[in-house]
C-alpha cells in the first residue's frame, strides 16, 4: 500500500499533540471532506492546540473567538460601518472571515449567537443587511465545548449539531506521552510546518471527491442508514445528510490510508465520529460510545 500523502502533516501535528494520532487523523479527514469539527472534552485536554495545529499545518488563516454569554451575532459576522468621508457604509468583516475559525466553548454563548454560525457553516457565506458576503476558501469551523454538566453551558440544538461533520473527544493522553509533555518535549503549534499550503489543501479536497465508491460500498452505507431508522434503541435515525457526511468522511479516510478507493473499513473508522452526535442529540453522558457500538454490531452483521 502506498504511504499516505499526508503522513508529514500527521507526524508534525503528532509532535504538538502527543499520543493522539487517531484523533489527529480523524480531524484531518474532517478537513479533507470540507466538514466542520466539534471537539468536546474537559478543559485543558488539547482542544485548542489541535485546532491551531491543523491551521498551521496548511498555512491557513486562523482566528479564535471565545463564545461568551454576551457575544452577539454581529461580533462574528461583522457589520456595515458608516464612513463620514465617503458618506457611505462599508462592510467591516468579522472573525468568521478566516479560513479556520476556532469557536471556543461554543455552548457558553446564547442560542441566537450559536445560530449565527449556521449559514456560514452550511453555505460558506454570511448575509449582513441583505447583502451576501462569501467566506474565504478553504473554510473550516472548529468548535470546542465543555461538558453540559458544567456551569454556564447551553446545549447546541440538533439542527446545529447536524452541521458538524464530526464530533471528537481527545481524552487523557497515554502515560508515556504525558511524561514527554511534562518534560517539555511537545512543540508549540505556532512553530509547526507541515510542508503544505492552502492550494495543496484545495487539491487534496478535490482528490477526496474522486475517491472511488463502489455500488456495493454505497449499499453498505444505505444498510447502515436503514438500520438506524428501524432500530429505536439506536437513538435518533440518521438523515440523508448524515449518509452524505459518512461517505465524504470515508473518502477522506481512504485518502489518508493511501488508497484511491473506499473500503468498508474506512466507513467503520469514521462511523462513531460522524454519526454518534447525530444519534444521541449531543447528550453523551452515560451513553458515551454505546450507540456507535450498537450500530457497529449491526455493521458486522451486514458484512
Amino acid at each position: 500500500m502506498p504511504p499516505s500523502p499526508l503522513q508529514p502533516v500527521i507526524s508534525a501535528i503528532g509532535e504538538v499533540l502527543l499520543g493522539k494520532e487517531h484523533q489527529v487523523r480523524l480531524a484531518l479527514a474532517c478537513l479533507l471532506a470540507r466538514g466542520h469539527l466539534l471537539i468536546e472534552d474537559l478543559p485543558g485536554m488539547g482542544k485548542t492546540t489541535l485546532a491551531e495545529a491543523l491551521a498551521r499545518s496548511f498555512g491557513l488563516g486562523f482566528k479564535r473567538v471565545s463564545f461568551t454569554s454576551d457575544l452577539l451575532p454581529a461580533d462574528l459576522t461583522g457589520l456595515n460601518v458608516f464612513d463620514p468621508g465617503a458618506a457611505s457604509f462599508h462592510f467591516q468583516p468579522g472573525p468568521l472571515f478566516s479560513q479556520v475559525l476556532l469557536a471556543d466553548e461554543i455552548n457558553r454563548a446564547s442560542p441566537r449567537t450559536q445560530s449565527a454560525l449556521l449559514e456560514a457553516m452550511a453555505a460558506g457565506r454570511v448575509s449582513v443587511d441583505g447583502t451576501s458576503h462569501p467566506l474565504p476558501q478553504p473554510f473550516l469551523v472548529i468548535a470546542t465545548q465543555n461538558g453540559l454538566d458544567q456551569g454556564g453551558t447551553s446545549a447546541l440544538p440538533e439542527s446545529q449539531l447536524d452541521r458538524f461533520l464530526m464530533r471528537l473527544s481527545l481524552g487523557y493522553p497515554p502515560r508515556q506521552a504525558e511524561r514527554a509533555l511534562l518534560q517539555g518535549e511537545g512543540l508549540r503549534p505556532d512553530g509547526l510546518n507541515g510542508g503544505f499550503g492552502p492550494e495543496d489543501l484545495l487539491e487534496l479536497q478535490a482528490r477526496c471527491d474522486q475517491q472511488h465508491c463502489s455500488t456495493a460500498l454505497l449499499d453498505y452505507v444505505l444498510d447502515l442508514l436503514e438500520r438506524s431508522r428501524h432500530q429505536p434503541a439506536q437513538g435518533h435515525p440518521l438523515s440523508p445528510r448524515a449518509g452524505l457526511a459518512l461517505v465524504a468522511a470515508a473518502r477522506a479516510w481512504s485518502l489518508l490510508e493511501g488508497r484511491d478507493h473506499v473500503l468498508p473499513d474506512d466507513v467503520q473508522a469514521v462511523l462513531a465520529a460522524v454519526c454518534e452526535h447525530r444519534m444521541d442529540g449531543g447528550q453523551r453522558g452515560e451513553r458515551n460510545g454505546e450507540l456507535s457500538q450498537r450500530l457497529q454490531a449491526g455493521v458486522d452483521g451486514l458484512r
